[in-house]
């Protein structure tokens, strides 16, 4: 559940970046001008408006969601540093303020896409766990087949015929005279 909200909560971030940046890509003059009157260098409209569409675009696919968290966060810091720092102005302080819930959003965003990747480092561990655990049964069980063969093929040696037993071999072998005789088990080396 919680990867469903942390995708949810990714893409409505990201809509903001998208819907930025395609707003600049359709008002480039007026971006220009925004960005001029800011003390910034003239030319900076475009990359600026490509730079917030592809990155949003980036974060709402979940593609490098780290380092596009990264360079969105620093990204709006510098929005809040050139655009909306008088915080003298009431609405200039909203917008610095909700810039900053932005860079929270993307900084969990990014910690939540770290956890993840520990989560799967952490399911590919137990996955190596039991398949180990599998194969000591298979040995352990591989190793009980023997004993029995071994138990049947003394008892054959010894011209008696096998008694159905257990997992650990016979519990008795019959002589050629029809006696059953108990059969003692012996320590194996797999025992102990």
């Amino acid at each position: 559940m919680s990867k469903i909200a942390a995708i949810i909560g990714r893409f409505l971030i990201a809509l903001i970046f998208i819907f930025s940046g395609a707003g600049k890509l359709m008002d480039i003059g007026g971006t220009e001008t925004m960005i001029v009157a800011a003390g910034l260098p003239s030319g900076l409209a475009i990359p600026t408006a490509l730079f917030e569409l592809l990155a949003g675009l980036c974060l709402a696919a979940g593609f490098m969601v780290r380092l596009v968290a990264v360079l969105l966060a620093v990204f709006t810091a510098m929005t809040v540093l050139f655009f909306h720092a008088q915080f003298g102005d009431p609405m200039q302080r909203i917008m610095a303020l909700k810039n900053f819930a932005i860079i929270g959003g993307l900084a969990l965003a990014f910690a939540h896409s770290q956890m993840w990747s520990h989560y799967y480092a952490i399911a590919r561990e137990r996955r190596g766990e039991i398949a180990a655990r599998t194969s000591e049964e298979r040995v352990r069980d591989a190793e009980l087949r023997a004993a029995k063969a071994e138990a049947r093929a003394d008892a054959l040696a010894q011209g008696t015929t096998v008694a159905p037993g257990t997992a650990y071999g016979p519990r008795a072998v019959v002589t050629d005279n029809g006696d059953v005789v108990p059969v003692s088990r012996r320590r194996r080396f797999f025992d102990w």
